[in-house]
């Protein structure tokens, strides 16, 4: 529902062309240059009626919402295993007893003036001929008789189960009622032998079986029987009301467009509909809000296109393959479980953990050792879904990783620049799209000698941004265009050729104040301190031969620019790490400081954009540090993935760690990485309980004896206990637990969303 039309890799658009939202099907736009694919059909998509019904409450940061059942905040307080198992035995017991003095008749005799007096219920109620050898109901009788036994078995078992706690036995332990089964075999020892009883013992034995194969089944966890109970506690609700079933699209039915809700809801119940497909369509209804005027053009959009309505720039409906659980109607991804241990909140424990753009948009620092997970286990979920969320219309992304590392599929990309490769269909543009000589100086200059910035003169790198754009806005004012990296090196390193030939173009072109620049940067090149040596090294890793066709100036190739992240686009940056490692770090450093600037100055910023850098080893520098704290308010993130904090300039990593929102700690982080984060979640408020046993002695037998029974019931000595409660500060995650205690394929992951709400660190299982 926007007005665009084409744009080229510089992120420009050309040929404006109003319509309702998104290109038409028929003839898709996507940046010149970019590989037309045709629109692949779904690999992955979730049964789209079910998932439109299914609750999504609202709930704390990183909690998959997704048929989310809210937790207690406190745990139950429950009874000691010893001593409810010792608990329900005894009562067992109990009952066992009083059953064999019943039918022993033990519970008879002079005190008692009726015989087999628990038998006089039933005793009325049957004919006193039944009971005779002779009759022909003697069998209903011997029926009828061991139906009431089993019902004062009911009875005993049900009283003494209460007394027990059976019931919370099964609940832990599942555990069934099965001391009402093994009463049964004393009483079948003095039955009669026929042939109903013998179908009855083949039932109880069968019974016993079952609830003895479900005790160890729930005791070992089965995954089939848990994933089966964890879809049933999350499965979808019962079909809402008629006018409130989001399949049948109600919001656009009372906006007075029954033709196009219509035309989704058959959609939607055919399966033509994918749930990329509802948030692409959500997300154009949410502008026809804004603006009402567009609602005639929406309606004609759905009314001929169906669920291909307001479609991406690509054509594309759908990613190739899926790798993760994404719920595009809240924008999440889920990326592990919230590990059962004491260290988690407990309303937290056992719930999904996700990801998503409220949280992204605070920015993520990731650091782990190699192999700990951070590529497969939360770079490439992040990446799949930002995609989707570009399929969408509602996210543009940008992935820089090294060549090979197979983030995602090359099809999940608009664009895939691979730097250094001549068969790249784009190349990056080294000046970021600026037309200011200054500006386009200051992002160079971040890129080229940020990483040492604290090390120059004044520290910072704006020394090395004046010395550029002496250069750099010269040669524009001549040529029309910034130089190119042989020229720029040239000039840097103060060739007389190049440095004369300039001034004479400029003297020729009458630019007395580009000329002034050039004789001022001439001056400071006599100086020994001069930053444009220093700025040369560093332009010379990039005028390699691997590099000859790339960051072409002239006109000759296909930039891209990040200022393109104005519209949905989904892009892939390719590092030349083989043998060029420290090209492949300015290129990083380039990208960051490219997009910042360009998240921050962009006009529309409806969009999410988020820059995901996968390996930022040596790509942190001050001036970035400082852009990320402002991202939160221009609805962009950045998401940092490093070996090591060692990696970031040792005065930065404290600033770092405290200007993202989301922090995550996977398996095997060094100790002093995990000092840093420890200083950086801080420390809580705990209770504690210290307890001073005292052993109690005494000398009576009665009283030695109930201390006896005690210690067999319990396993404790009979002593009497002094409790010192007291609340004390301790780390929330000390330095040590992070190195030691995170067992492989978890993190530890605290979440701050822009909205300031904030999760605790979390101890996740990245691998459910």
């Amino acid at each position: 529902m926007e007005s665009e039309g084409t744009f080229d890799a510089r992120g420009t658009r050309a040929n404006p062309v109003p319509r309702p939202a998104g290109p038409p099907p028929e003839a898709p736009l996507v940046p010149p240059g970019a590989p037309r694919r045709p629109a692949h059909a779904p690999v992955t998509r979730p049964a789209l009626v079910e998932w439109l019904r299914t609750a999504r409450p609202a709930a704390a940061p990183g909690i998959w919402r997704f048929g989310h059942v809210e937790r207690p905040d406190q745990a139950p307080d429950l009874v000691p295993a010893r001593q409810l198992l010792s608990g329900a035995f005894i009562a067992y017991l109990c009952g066992w007893l009083l059953w064999s003095l019943l039918w022993n008749g033990y519970l008879e005799g002079w005190w008692i003036f009726v015989d087999d007096w628990w038998l006089l219920p039933m005793l009325w109620l049957v004919p006193e001929d039944w009971r005779s050898g002779t009759s022909s109901y003697t069998e209903l009788y011997v029926v009828v008789a061991y139906l009431y036994y089993a019902l004062i078995l009911s009875l005993l078992a049900r009283g003494f189960g209460r007394v027990g706690n059976w019931g919370e036995v099964w609940q832990r332990f599942g555990v069934p009622v099965w001391p009402l089964f093994v009463l049964l075999p004393g009483v079948w020892r003095e039955m009669p032998r026929t042939s109903w009883l013998l179908w009855v013992s083949n039932v109880y034995w069968v019974l016993l079986a079952v609830a003895l194969v479900a005790a160890v089944g729930r005791a070992g966890r089965w995954p089939a029987v848990r994933r089966r109970l964890d879809a049933r506690r999350g499965g979808p609700a019962a079909p809402p009301p008629p006018g409130a079933d989001p399949a049948e699209w109600p919001e656009i039915q009372r906006a007075g467009l029954p033709e196009a809700a219509a035309r989704l809801a058959e959609a939607t119940r055919s399966g033509a509909l994918g749930d990329v497909d509802v948030a692409r369509i959500r997300r154009a209804w949410q502008s026809v809000h804004a603006r009402p005027e567009r609602l005639a053009a929406f309606a004609e959009t759905v009314r001929r296109d169906g669920p291909a309505a307001c479609g991406h720039p690509s054509g594309l409906r759908d990613l190739p393959v899926r790798t993760a659980r994404h719920d595009l109607a809240t924008a999440q991804v889920r990326i592990g479980t919230v590990v059962d241990d004491d260290r988690n909140p407990y309303a937290r424990r056992t719930t999904g953990l996700a990801l998503e753009p409220a949280l992204l948009g605070t920015s993520l620092v990731a650091v782990g050792p190699s192999g700990s997970g951070k590529s497969v286990r939360l770079v490439r979920p992040v990446v799949e879904s930002l995609c989707l969320l570009a399929l969408a219309n509602r996210a543009a992304v940008v992935a820089v990783t090294a060549q090979g590392s197979g983030i995602a599929p090359d099809d999940a990309f608009d664009l895939v620049v691979s730097v250094g490769r001549p068969d790249s269909t784009h190349d990056l543009d080294l000046y970021g799209g600026a037309d200011d000589p200054d500006e386009a100086a200051r992002t160079l200059a971040e890129a080229l000698v940020g990483d040492l910035a604290a090390a120059l003169p004044g520290g910072d790198s704006r020394r090395a941004a004046t010395a550029l754009a002496q250069l750099i806005g010269p040669y524009r004012a001549v040529h029309g265009h910034f130089p190119g990296i042989p020229e720029l090196r040239e000039l840097l390193g103060g060739a007389p050729e190049a440095t004369g030939a300039l001034r004479a173009a400029l003297r020729a072109a009458g630019e007395a104040s580009q000329l002034r620049e050039l004789d001022a940067r001439e001056r400071q090149s006599a100086r020994a301190d001069d930053i444009g040596v220093l700025l040369a090294e560093r332009v010379a890793f990039l005028d390699r031969p691997a590099f000859a066709g790339s960051f072409r100036t002239d006109g000759g190739g296909r930039p891209f620019s990040l200022r393109a992240i104005e519209h949905p686009l989904r892009v892939r940056v390719d590092l030349p790490e083989r043998g060029h490692a420290e090209a492949s770090r300015i290129i990083a450093r380039l990208v960051l400081a490219q997009f910042t600037d360009a998240a921050l100055t962009r006009d529309d910023r409806s969009l999410f954009a988020c820059l995901v850098l996968d390996d930022a080893s040596y790509t942190v520098t001050a001036d970035a540090v400082r852009a990320v704290q402002r991202l939160r308010s221009a609805n962009a993130g950045v998401v940092f993935a490093l070996r090591s904090l060692e990696d970031v300039p040792e005065t930065l990593r404290g600033p770092l760690l405290g200007a993202v929102g989301c922090r995550m700690a996977f398996a095997g982080l060094a100790p002093w990485d995990g000092n840093r984060f420890a200083e950086t979640w801080g420390t809580e408020w705990v209770q504690t309980r210290d307890v001073t046993n005292r052993q109690i002695i005494s000398d009576e037998p009665l009283t030695k004896a109930l201390h006896m029974m005690r210690r067999l019931v319990t396993g404790k000595a009979a002593t009497a206990e002094a409790v010192t409660v007291r609340e004390v500060e301790r780390a929330r995650w000390s330095a040590s637990d992070l190195a030691h205690a995170v067992p492989a394929g978890h993190a530890v992951l605290s979440l701050t969303s822009v909205g300031g709400d904030h999760a605790p660190p979390l101890l996740v299982d990245l691998r459910t």
